[in-house]
Order: C-alpha cells, then sequence, then structure tokens
C-alpha cells in the first residue's frame, strides 16, 4: 500500500520496520503498536456506490442454476428470478450489475433474448468447447435456451434497485445492431417500432438504461483487434447513439492487466482525429484477476496466503500507471475507470455442481483479497467510478452458490455487505503505520483499509493480513471529537474457513459496541480479518 507523505504525522507514527517471513512461516511478533491517522480536511472523492458493482455472464452455472430459475419453478422466485439471491442482494444497496457478458457478450444477438420464451432460438454458449464442459452433462451451460434475455435482467436490476449495464457486441455484431438494442431499451414507449415490440413483450416504459460497454476484452475474445483497431470501432459504434431520456454512458474495453501499450494506443488512435472523442469514454475497463496461489481454493498455506494478497493489491499500482497514461490523452482525466471484471481465479474442484464453469468456494482469503481491492478503490474514488466483482452467483469470486433449492453466501457477501456503508461517503486520505509483511520481492502492508465521511458519521475498514498477529492500533481523527461507535469482525482462527450448503455460517460477522470518546482509539484489530468500524463524531 502506498504511504501518504504527511511529515507531521509519520513524525508520530508509533509502529514502524518490516517484518520478514521465511517461506511457508507465518509473521512472527511484531511487537510494536501500530497507528492510523484519519484526516477529515484532505477528502480524495465522493465513493460512487457503482464501485459495488456485480457481473453476471451466461458461463456455467451463472445464469441458469443461478439468477434464473423460471416462473414455473418450485424453487421460490419473483417472476422466476431466484428469490432468495434477491432478498440477500437488497441488503448490499443499489449498484450497478453488467450483463451479458465476458466473452459471451461478443457472441450475443439481443433479439434472441426477446419476445415469447417459447419461440426463443437456443444456441451454442460461447464456453461449450471448453475441456471442463466436454465432460458435463448437456444443458443450459452448453446450449443457452435465451430464457433469459434483455426484459429478464431489467426485471432482476429493478429487482435488487441496481442499474443495468449492458455489454454490447462488438466482434460478429454490427453497429446497427447495438443502436437498435439502445432504441429497443429507451425508446419512448409507442414512438419506434422497437418501442411497440418492447411494450408487446410486456414492457410499455422504457428501461433507461445508461451504462453501456462497447465489447469486451477487444484484445482477446471480443475480436483480437489491435487497439488502434479497437479504437477505430468504438468510434463507429459510439458514433451518433441516440439519447433518449438516458444520456448513454460508455463503457470502453480496456487492458488485461499491466498492458499499458494497450491503454496508450487506443486513446493515441482515439483522440488523433478529434481530441474531443475521449469525452465519448465514460469508463475505461481494466480487467484484472489476481489468480490464485498454491494447489487450489482450499488447499494452502501460510505462503500462500500472503501470495494472494500480494497479488490481489497490485491493482493500486494498476491504477496509477494506467491513469498516468490515460492522461497524456485526457489532461482533464474526462475518463474514469470501469473496472468490471476483477477477482480471484482458483482452478477447478471445488465449484457446487459439474455445470458449473469456472465456479470455486471462496474462504476468509478470498474475503481479504475483496477487501483489500474495495479499499484501494476507495482510496482512489477520484478515479474509478464502477468496478464489477467477477462475477455474482457460482463463477469465480463469486457472492453466492447456489444448486437447484440449495443457496448460501460466501465469505465475499459479508464483505460487500459491511462495505456497503461506504457508498457515496467522502473518501478520506489516511496513513496506515504498521510492519509491513516481506516475501521475497513484494512487501504487504500490515494494515490496509480506507475511510469515508457521511455528515458526523466516519466509515473506516481496516484488513488485517497476518495469521498469527493482532494489531493493536491508535487510530487518531484530529479535529473531532468522538461520540460512539460500532465494529464488524470477519475472521476465523482457520484461514481455510468457508460457507457450504450444510453449514452456511461457520464465517460470519461479528458485532460489538466499542466504549470510545475524546479524538483517539485504540482497536485491536484480530489476526485475519475484516473490521469495519462505524464512528460517530460530535
Amino acid at each position: 500500500m502506498k504511504t501518504i507523505q504527511r511529515r507531521d504525522f509519520l513524525k508520530q507514527a508509533a509502529c514502524t520496520g518490516v517484518l520478514a517471513l521465511a517461506p511457508g512461516l507465518p509473521l512472527q511478533a511484531a511487537g510494536q503498536r501500530c497507528r492510523i491517522d484519519v484526516l477529515l480536511d484532505e477528502p480524495i472523492g465522493t465513493i460512487s456506490p457503482d464501485i459495488y458493482g456485480h457481473f453476471a455472464e451466461h458461463i456455467g452455472g451463472v445464469i441458469y442454476d443461478g439468477i434464473w430459475v423460471g416462473e414455473n419453478s418450485s424453487i421460490p422466485n419473483y417472476a422466476g428470478i431466484r428469490k432468495a439471491l434477491v432478498d440477500h442482494m437488497r441488503r448490499l444497496g443499489p449498484s450497478v450489475v453488467r450483463w451479458p457478458g465476458g466473452c459471451f457478450a461478443d457472441s450475443y444477438n439481443w433479439r434472441d433474448g426477446v419476445g415469447p420464451r417459447d419461440r426463443r432460438p437456443s444456441r451454442s454458449n460461447f464456453w461449450v468447447n471448453t475441456r471442463f464442459l466436454q465432460g458435463a452433462p448437456d444443458g443450459p451451460a452448453k446450449y443457452d435456451p435465451n430464457h433469459f434475455g434483455t426484459d429478464e435482467f431489467v426485471t432482476f436490476c429493478r429487482l435488487i434497485d441496481a442499474e443495468p449495464y449492458l455489454a454490447a457486441n462488438v466482434r460478429s455484431a454490427s453497429a446497427r445492431d447495438f443502436y437498435e438494442w439502445v432504441e429497443y431499451c429507451n425508446a419512448p414507449a409507442g414512438s419506434t417500432t422497437l418501442a411497440r415490440q418492447r411494450e408487446a413483450n410486456g414492457y410499455r416504459d422504457p428501461f433507461g438504461v445508461r451504462f453501456w460497454g462497447v465489447g469486451n476484452e477487444s484484445w482477446g475474445c471480443g475480436g483480437d483487434f489491435t487497439p488502434q483497431e479497437y479504437a477505430t470501432e468504438f468510434r463507429r459504434f459510439t458514433s451518433w447513439v441516440p439519447k433518449f431520456d438516458a444520456r448513454p454512458a460508455f463503457i470502453a474495453a480496456g487492458p488485461s492487466g499491466g498492458d499499458e501499450n494497450w491503454t496508450r494506443g487506443f486513446f493515441e488512435s482515439l483522440t488523433r482525429r478529434n481530441k474531443r472523442y475521449v469525452n465519448r469514454v465514460y469508463g475505461w475497463g481494466l480487467h484484472y484477476y489476481c489468480g490464485t496461489a498454491g494447489r487450489g481454493a482450499l488447499d494452502f498455506g501460510p505462503k500462500d496466503w500472503y501470495e494472494l494478497l500480494g497479488k490481489a493489491v497490485v491493482m493500486e499500482d494498476l491504477i496509477e500507471k494506467h491513469w498516468a497514461v490515460m492522461g497524456e490523452f485526457d489532461k482533464e482525466h474526462h475518463t474514469k475507470f470501469a473496472i468490471d471484471e476483477w477477482g480471484a481465479w482458483h482452478p477447478a474442484g471445488t465449484e457446487a455442481h459439474r455445470t458449473h464453469l469456472f465456479g470455486q468456494t471462496s474462504t476468509l482469503r478470498d474475503a481479504l483479497v475483496a477487501a483489500l481491492t474495495l479499499d484501494i478503490f476507495n482510496r482512489h474514488a477520484d478515479k474509478v467510478v464502477m468496478a464489477n466483482i467477477a462475477q455474482l452467483i457460482n463463477n469465480l469470486h463469486s457472492l453466492f452458490l447456489a444448486h437447484e433449492d440449495q443457496f448460501v453466501v460466501t465469505p465475499n457477501y459479508h464483505v460487500f455487505e459491511m462495505y456497503a456503508a461506504h457508498q457515496n461517503g467522502q473518501s478520506l486520505r489516511t496513513v496506515f503505520s504498521a510492519p509491513e509483511i516481506e516475501q521475497g520481492d513484494r512487501k504487504l502492508a500490515g494494515l490496509a483499509g480506507s475511510a469515508s465521511l457521511h455528515d458526523k458519521r466516519l466509515v473506516l475498514t481496516v484488513v488485517n493480513p497476518s495469521i498469527t498477529e493482532t494489531r493493536e492500533a491508535q487510530i487518531s481523527i484530529p479535529g473531532a471529537t468522538v461520540k460512539e461507535g460500532d465494529a464488524h469482525t470477519l475472521s476465523h482462527s482457520d484461514i481455510h474457513a468457508h460457507n457450504s450448503f450444510e453449514h452456511p455460517d461457520v464465517l460470519v460477522p461479528k458485532r460489538h459496541r466499542m466504549n470510545v470518546s475524546g479524538t483517539d482509539i485504540t482497536y485491536s484489530f484480530p489476526p485475519a480479518s475484516v473490521v469495519r468500524l462505524r464512528v460517530d463524531l460530535a
């Protein structure tokens, strides 16, 4: 984590130094107190709720067996959408959901998913030829029945009070197809043939879709474009798109991880003819998966624990480096980040069902990955306007697992629920002083987190990555008097702890009141923990 150069506070820092981590061994005792300084007079920016966004692709068990169960299902549902999922999502607060992909988006024809379901065509799924699915039984994971389309997705978003974010097909569809999808969604009632088609399908009023992705991973599954070729396609797809009552916010297909050449090539080509074209790019869709460490989602040791957390915080460097490149062509930084795919990616073997391609069981380790990443987004609230964890259910870093009538929340869900308190708050510069954890050429902050202010309420989230050490920290809030506060803690003595259908409450947050007063707080952060403190200020 990058330390903020704040002379007065660094002089007072009570917990400094670096602790070495021998290969395969846990961190040893620090024997020092730590310090956190929350700087109320150094705001960063408003934390957009869209930073806490989600992603749902037609892949494995995300849509079928995940979100969509069908209106005639014995599984409780709202208009065919799994009731348990909707009820839990409502607790997270408003955000945004990206659909229908992912790589699937660039093989998708939106017309296949509208109209009477019994007349919709069945199509081979983009992922049908993966080795994992070749040995799986036939079904929606291989051959998509298109029962879940635009209308059903917008219904899902309305049920959970989220904004829809539609990803358009650039690889195999046309700019006209994109234009007409916008018209189907947003044209006023009765105004056009497509608006009347929407009404015939049961939706008289326009959907008001604002977020539109122009392709996905266009450097790879989205068309194998060069950045210059993709810039041309982006200009073409976004030229003269009707606004109706929802001004489109276009999200461009950004780089894979640290590929600065993609960022530079795109913006250089985009602006060569007219520098104002950069104003069309609302979000730059950086993708970063921190991957895995160890032999699997559940099979890892202490060294693997720290290795994965170290990979997760690379996100901060990526944001800063790509931001600098973007500034070469967009000096006012009109374009922000929409990091619409991120998370851990473990090998197969812990999925909830044989058809759940890229499904995995998330542990306490994955919860810390989620928390560290969300804290990075919060600290860069001036740069990041949207982020979408991959994915919502039954896939990668998901918040939920489901199969038929079984349903469980993962530790990642609890992190999102705890961190929802940051939404719409003013992100504050915060200095964390704690011993770093060394592993090879990487250093992991001994404590990391973010803070936000909501009128007189301060929200502070803190991750203690140490498997063995409690971190006692003095929390200073200069210029404020603390009245009262509470704490939520997600932790466990077993770093492999996870929830399952059989044992859904192994890992849940624990809440307690804090006895606080004055300007400083002393708090002990347990080992391997995510903590949210909410403090009311006088």
